[in-house]
């Protein structure tokens, strides 16, 4: 009985830590909104980017975040790690190419930032 928790740890974190499937991404509307070649909309956890349209638009950098992304991830087949759906009916999830996280990448390159609400979602995102 005493491996029951790390057994259960174990498949946690490998859960967290392993995309679900591959997908290939048709396009990204914006920064953090892609959609897959079977229409499924994709919202990128733990991030947040400008807005393309909008009250809080602010287009030269939206469209920067979302040419970047498309540069990286339209046309190509992902590994993707579901998190959950959010209000719209999107699937939130992380994205990743040759194990390299999308959101990170992002992030690094400072076309995204940590959605501080969320980054409980994604364990990189916990350790900045």
């Amino acid at each position: 009985m005493r491996y029951i928790p790390f057994v259960f740890f174990f498949f946690a974190w490998n859960a967290l830590a392993n995309p679900d499937e591959a997908t290939a991404i048709r396009s990204c509307y914006d920064g953090d909104t892609c959609t897959t070649t079977t229409g499924e909309k994709i919202r990128l956890a733990c991030i947040d980017t400008p807005e393309i349209r909008g009250k809080r638009a602010d287009p030269i950098p939206a469209k920067a975040a979302r040419d970047y992304l498309n540069g990286l991830v339209a046309g190509e087949e992902v590994q993707i790690r579901r998190i959950t759906k959010d209000r719209y009916g999107r699937t939130v999830a992380e994205l990743f190419i040759n194990g390299v996280n999308i959101q990170q990448a992002l992030v690094k390159k400072q076309f995204a930032s940590i959605y501080e609400k969320y980054k409980d979602q994604c364990p990189w995102a916990l350790k900045k």
